[in-house]
């Protein structure tokens, strides 16, 4: 969302972690609702083309998790605030994720699955230029 919305606070880190994301494929995975998510909030902000658009550009790289209703049991008995987050760590758990990134870190607690922000991410895993 911060790349799409062109978002100045917060572009950079997430630019340059899609840009890791393009370079390393079969890295990326994103849960199936949160495509339906980004069509609805970049057709909000922008338009339905450039929603497609910036869909079409990350499935060339990302792979889709789809999770079914094991996943969503799963997410209704994990203790996060936001159930959006909880179905994001299921699907994360059903394509055997090795991490989460995202800036809402704090939402994440309790997570099986280690999450990072962008920034922190990317000082782990991108070499050093």
């Amino acid at each position: 969302m911060d790349v799409a919305l062109g978002r100045e606070l917060f572009g950079p880190d997430s630019r340059a972690l899609l840009e890791w994301c393009q370079r390393e494929h079969q890295a990326t995975i994103v849960a199936w609702h949160t495509m339906s998510n980004l069509f609805y909030l970049l057709s909000a902000a922008r338009s339905a083309s450039f929603a497609r658009s910036f869909l079409s550009g990350l499935l060339k790289f990302a792979i889709v998790a789809s999770g079914g209703t094991e996943s969503v049991r799963h997410a209704l008995t994990m203790r996060m605030a936001d159930f959006e987050d909880a179905l994001q760590v299921a699907a994360a758990i059903s394509a055997n994720a090795n991490f989460i990134a995202t800036r809402n870190v704090a939402d994440y607690r309790g997570s099986p699955i280690p999450v990072l922000t962008p920034a922190v991410f990317l000082k782990r895993f991108q070499p050093e230029a």
